[in-house]
């Protein structure tokens, strides 16, 4: 509603109820689709395991049952399982002498005061033994890559691809305000929830900054050169901005349905390549107006790189801001 005048959409056409207005958009296409249904009611996520944990970070493991592992990786597994016997979890196993336990437990708590819709709750730890277990809110439908890459996945229109990026650019605008760094942003850590909504996932390589300043990662350590910048490829410094360029690279696992970047160039190609001018081609079927986008995100400044809280109210306006190419 704007100024007590009516209801919009686009303000080119403003409403004096919001029913006028649905049954406005029920009938004519001036947005990419029809409004055809109601949109299905959220089941809020709970913010933590119970009232009596809200404050605690440990818990006893034997609270917490294995049902059938997810996935597993060079650091370990995950698991759904139940906490209690009631509440629906994902358990995270890090495997013995992956991580520092005092590193890890001074970033995990750092995350467990991260409270954004968003971003996959992390519940407690079990660190009195090995291995270490990380509980976390249980999203059912997986990563977005391998979402992206199913039968279903490949029907999404570009509007629902947008509002997808809208929404993890929403997750990281908040990340971004608590001089947080994530460090692996990509298709393959955010989560699929019902409905088609999103959460940002394994802030495992995560590092609060303080007053948006720079890590520099130590030398030799490894990162996936397809979705890092080129600053932190040569000289591991990463910021905010190092995600923004990031999040240019899950822009293209989007409009490409999950396939990996950069296609027929390994990652010594890709390292070599970005060093000079050279940065990812325009995909297939991309739009202009997007591929500018993905552009101002790899600027070889970071300081010339949009924001998240930018990018996010982009994206939240691409779709209206170009409906007529959908019309």
């Amino acid at each position: 509603m704007e100024n007590d005048s009516g209801y919009f959409i686009t303000s080119k056409n403003i409403f004096p109820s919001i029913s006028q207005l649905l049954d406005y958009y029920s009938k004519n296409n001036g947005l990419c689709c029809l409004l055809s249904r109601i949109c299905p009611k959220m089941i809020p996520a709970t913010e933590d395991l119970s009232k009596a944990t809200r404050d605690k970070w440990e818990i006893d493991r034997r609270t917490l049952t294995k049902i059938e592992i997810l996935g597993s990786g060079n650091f370990g597994e995950v698991w759904r399982g139940t906490w209690n016997s009631t509440r629906q979890v994902a358990i995270k196993l890090m495997k013995p002498g992956t991580m520092d336990k005092t590193t890890f437990l001074e970033e995990a708590a750092v995350m467990k005061k991260l409270r954004h819709p968003k971003l996959v709750r992390l519940y407690a730890v079990c660190s009195t033994e090995e291995p270490i277990y990380i509980v976390m809110e249980y999203i059912p439908h997986g990563c977005l890559q391998k979402y992206l890459k199913k039968d279903g996945g490949k029907k999404l229109t570009e509007p629902v691809l947008i509002d997808f990026a809208a929404q993890i650019a929403s997750g990281m605008q908040y990340v971004e305000s608590k001089c947080i760094i994530h460090r692996d942003l990509a298709a393959r850590n955010v989560l699929v929830a019902d409905n088609n909504m999103l959460k940002i996932a394994d802030f495992g390589l995560s590092k609060s900054l303080k007053d948006n300043s720079i890590y520099v990662f130590k030398e030799g350590s490894k990162f996936p050169i397809k979705w890092t910048a080129i600053e932190a490829i040569t000289s591991q410094n990463f910021s905010i901005k190092s995600d923004v360029w990031s999040f240019g690279i899950l822009l293209v696992e989007l409009v490409t349905y999950g396939n990996t970047p950069y296609p027929g160039m390994t990652a010594a190609e890709v390292q070599l390549k970005l060093q000079g001018a050279f940065r990812h081609p325009k995909p297939p079927g991309c739009s202009d107006e997007l591929y500018e986008i993905m552009l101002q995100c790899w600027h070889a400044n970071p300081q010339k790189r949009p924001t998240f809280d930018s990018l996010f109210h982009i994206l939240d306006d691409f779709i209206i801001a170009t409906q007529n190419s959908y019309e």
